[in-house]
């Protein structure tokens, strides 16, 4: 608990350090103490400490690569945020400050256990590129490969860990005190984002990604994946081949080699719904700095990705879901919106369809027709959890990697082509892969891909046949004996059902004999002293009571 106070004072005095104080002042918590602000020492003397976003970037840089990562995703949100500090945040993409070259040399080093000049031919000691979990060098190899090396930062997993913690403290003290915070599930939420900032320690687990991106993208003029040279890749350390493409974000040099910035566009949206749709595996940290352009064939241009350390997967219920749920979005089928909101669970199963109609359509409605530069994702996104919130939506943590990369398309997309019609852009890629999904070519894949389970279970199946018939035969013998118990049972019942009333019969008639003297009822003979009735009905009792318990 004391390194979390430390941790968050630490973070307090980073942006007093960096004249952020007004944002914790602004704060709903301390709002009341803002005046203070007039009797900080530092604030009596103006001093010049650059823009308020270079201000905030510096802060950022500072904190650590988590609070790195978060200038990251709004860095793709200019619609958001003011132009200074969308572009000061743009920086955090591939410019964060460099470590030592030495420290990358003594890395490699020592994953491979090698001098570094037995590995490459020539090792470029100033980075191409620096991002919060890693730096990116020029090498080459010793076969003349020009490849490029990523290196790890130094002690960055025990930062991470800190500022992880300090996370699951803030989701923890959300989801106790605030009205929203069980539905929206913040613990949930910072444990997926746990998951992927430490995938990116692994790149091991990079280079699979990439690898098995590229093997989606085999010969494809949508996109292009460099190859990994996973003899020289280690945790800590991956070679993979050097490419050469524009970065998305200059826009002004793309079109100095007149690449067709509608086809880019259109291509960044099916790239996207490929990934989601088609292959279940997206690239989730598609901001400009990751991104490249190939201008070979201006007409025709074709994406280049690097930096695979997140990535995205959705389970079969919610890939069927989801896809669902677009297509019938982009045919404005608010009602099976709807439907599909409360079969996958992701609102209460009493929720009225007909109210989350309306909602749906009165939030959904008016973005339709519009070009991307009017359409505000973020927006729409609030807009959405707004509405959700009157239904108990819950967030669902497995689709918020899917929700960042398509805020980062979004991004792409108006600053690449702002008039693209995202809609009938996407709208053919869904009703495409629904018919792949449910035509008769599904069948035959589904065929195909059961024939090696079938061919293995083939030979053994004359014996699971014989086991089958076995079975059904003790099954049948077995209910045979319980149908012939309950009989028994039944029969038991009756029997005990008659001596239970035989038994009352009997002794209501001996009763009678009992009474009939006592209440001088009796006339007629008299036997020893007892009315010739009485002898009557007690013989009478005796013979129900006979026949009753000799009964079968």
């Amino acid at each position: 608990m004391i390194r979390r106070l430390l941790r968050l004072a630490h973070i307090n005095w980073v942006l007093v350090k960096h004249g952020l104080d007004d944002v914790i002042l602004a704060t709903r918590v301390m709002r009341p103490l803002r005046w203070t602000l007039y009797i900080m020492p530092w604030n009596w003397v103006r001093r010049s400490r650059g823009s308020h976003g270079e201000r905030i970037r510096l802060a950022l840089e500072e904190l650590g690569p988590i609070f790195v990562k978060f200038g990251q995703i709004l860095s793709t949100r200019r619609d958001l945020l003011p132009p200074d500090i969308a572009e000061e945040l743009a920086r955090l993409q591939d410019r964060v400050p460099p470590f030592p070259a030495a420290d990358a040399r003594r890395i490699i080093e020592r994953s491979y256990g090698a001098p570094i000049d037995t590995v490459f031919a020539r090792f470029d000691d100033t980075p191409i590129a620096s991002a919060s979990i890693a730096q990116v060098h020029g090498a080459r190899l010793l076969d003349g490969q020009e490849v490029v090396v990523k290196v790890v930062r130094p002690d960055i997993e025990p930062v991470i860990r800190r500022d992880l913690d300090l996370m699951y403290t803030f989701a923890g003290l959300t989801q106790r005190y605030w009205s929203h915070g069980r539905r929206l599930r913040p613990r949930e939420v910072v444990s997926e984002f746990e998951k992927t900032l430490l995938d990116e320690l692994d790149l091991m687990r990079e280079a699979a990604n990439a690898s098995q991106l590229r093997r989606n993208f085999q010969d494809s003029s949508l996109l292009y994946v460099p190859g990994v040279h996973f003899h020289l890749t280690t945790a800590q350390v991956m070679v993979m081949e050097r490419i050469a493409g524009i970065p998305v974000n200059h826009v002004e040099t793309l079109r100095a080699h007149d690449v067709n910035m509608r086809r880019l566009a259109e291509k960044g949206v099916e790239i996207f719904f490929t990934q989601v749709f088609r292959d279940s595996f997206f690239h989730a940290d598609m901001h400009p700095g990751n991104i490249f352009v190939d201008p070979t064939n201006p007409d025709d241009p074709r994406y280049i990705a690097v930096d695979f350390g997140i990535v995205g997967s959705l389970g079969p219920v919610d890939h069927r879901y989801l896809a669902e749920n677009f297509l019938a979005f982009f045919n404005r089928d608010y009602r099976r919106v709807a439907e599909l909101h409360v079969e996958s669970g992701w609102v209460p199963p009493e929720t009225r369809v007909e109210e989350f109609e309306a909602a749906m359509r009165t939030v959904c409605e008016p973005i339709f027709e519009r070009p991307l530069r009017e359409i505000s994702f973020g927006a729409l996104l609030m807009r959405l959890f707004q509405t959700g919130r009157r239904f108990d939506m819950e967030i669902q943590p497995q689709l918020v990697l899917l929700q960042k990369t398509l805020l980062n398309i979004e991004g792409l997309g108006r600053q690449l082509y702002p008039e693209l019609d995202l809609w009938r852009t996407a709208k053919p890629h869904m009703e495409q892969w629904m018919r792949s999904q449910l035509g008769i070519g599904a069948v035959v894949r589904n065929i195909q891909r059961e024939l090696p389970h079938w061919g293995e279970e083939l030979p053994r199946m004359p014996q699971r046949i014989l086991e089958a018939l076995e079975a059904a035969h003790d099954t049948r013998r077995q209910m045979d004996e319980q149908r012939q118990e309950l009989e028994r049972l039944r029969s038991d019942l009756g029997r005990l059902g008659a001596r239970r009333d035989g038994t009352l019969t009997a002794g209501l008639v001996f009763a009678a004999a009992v009474v009939v003297p006592m209440a001088g009822l009796a006339a007629g003979p008299v036997l020893a002293g007892v009315p010739a009735l009485s002898w009557g009905l007690g013989a009478t009792g005796i013979g129900i009571l006979g026949v009753s318990w000799l009964r079968r």
